[in-house]
């Protein structure tokens, strides 16, 4: 008998990786925040987390509950009372009632409710329709879960905005779901309840089902946020997807919720109770203090990303980038089709030469080449010297 001499089995043991995993790519986004990570001269606004800490009594709320020992699983579903504030919150802000019994379920972070519905709704063939440009996890997840991915170019010359006649266009016999997020990521593109009417006709006449990421809803500068559920007929149909990380400073808490069908919702929580169980507790009690108390931190916040919106905006037209005006979210998304340069090409040369980390627009979808994501979720002071940076390396280079 031979002796068992140890091999490298990494090839025979990556051909075991399922293809579909396999064949996406990694994070666009993480790939330029890897880059810059631990370099204090490179000015990041790249990735989406608001540049502020939780606020003091949030996180006091939950150094009392540790010293309580509220350490313990929640239900499945999450905290019933988290549930009624959230009902409350959604019925007081943007005129939407569920009822938190078995219409709101909490998630870990809005990304798990993204995952949940797709898994839930979705078989192989049907088709997934995402406007483009769009936040980059939704067509990766999509795909992850069998969905075919159909997108639609949401055009910078209607503001980024989904129109009816790109929609019908799309739609086929196999098209079973459409994603959508207003305030946009990565646009800051904004939906009227007049431009939601037409889509909302689509989506019926086609018995569509919408899967509505509105995380950023808070965050809307210049008018009331629309949630296409608030239209007739729609809230039956529509899946709204939210949390706490954007508005309210608490991405690293990870909670978010979804609101809907008690039928869809049920789907999703049975996939739920299987794999995350509930969201941490911790987090839970942080966003019921949130929703109780929260709410004048968050309105001061939205009001310090409305002026760092007027001061980046501003200052990017100054130096010669078009940048449609953000109504949402806290990205502005500068067009560089006038450079010639694609866009990974031009946010590795701002990193490497001028030491501004941004997103390029292609990893957002085929609607996105053209364009660089710039946050502007940080203080006004690193907002100004990056703009001196891409002044001079517009001047420089380009």
């Amino acid at each position: 008998m031979k002796p068992f001499l140890p091999q490298d089995n990494s090839a025979l043991l990556s051909e075991r990786i399922a293809p579909r995993v396999r064949e996406i790519a990694p994070s666009g986004i993480r790939a330029f925040f890897d880059l810059s990570a631990g370099n204090n001269d490179i000015i990041s606004l790249g990735v989406g987390e608001p540049d502020f800490t939780t606020p003091e009594h949030i996180r006091a709320a939950c150094i009392r509950a540790l010293e309580r020992g509220e350490t313990m699983y929640t239900p499945n579903a999450g905290l019933p009372e988290l549930r009624e504030e959230i009902a409350r919150y959604q019925q007081e802000s943007f005129g939407l009632a569920y009822h938190s019994q078995d219409e709101v379920m909490v998630t870990v972070g809005s990304s798990e409710a993204l995952d949940l519905a797709l898994r839930a709704f979705t078989a192989p063939g049907d088709e997934v329709i995402i406007p483009s440009p769009s936040y980059i996890a939704y067509s990766p997840i999509a795909y992850l879960n069998g969905g075919t991915l159909v997108e639609v170019e949401a055009a910078a010359e209607q503001g980024f905005k989904l129109t009816a006649e790109a929609l019908q266009k799309a739609i086929t016999p196999r098209s079973k779901l459409l994603m959508v997020n207003f305030p946009n990521n990565p646009t800051g593109a904004v939906m009227s309840y007049e431009d939601w009417m037409p889509i909302a006709e689509i989506v019926k006449a086609h018995n569509l089902i919408v899967l509505s990421d509105e995380i950023y809803a808070e965050l809307t500068y210049d008018s009331r946020h629309v949630s296409i559920a608030s239209l007739p007929g729609m809230k039956e149909r529509t899946i709204v997807i939210s949390g706490f990380s954007k508005a309210f400073a608490m991405t690293g808490w990870r909670v978010g919720y979804a609101c809907g069908n008690r039928e869809l919702l049920a789907a999703m929580l049975k996939i739920h109770q299987y794999t995350a169980m509930c969201a941490p507790v911790l987090g839970q009690i942080a966003a019921v203090e949130s929703l109780r108390h929260g709410l004048p931190d968050k309105d001061y916040m939205k009001e310090c990303f409305r002026q760092r919106r007027s001061l980046f905006v501003e200052g990017l037209r100054s130096i010669g980038l078009h940048c449609h005006e953000p109504q949402g979210a806290f990205y502005a998304f500068p067009s560089i089709r006038h450079t010639g340069m694609k866009s990974e090409d031009c946010a590795l040369r701002l990193l490497r030469e001028a030491g501004v980390a941004v997103v390029p627009g292609h990893v957002f979808g085929t609607g996105g080449e053209g364009h660089l994501r710039c946050s502007y979720a940080a203080s006004p002071a690193k907002l100004t010297e990056a703009l001196e940076r891409l002044e001079g390396f517009m001047k420089v280079k380009m």
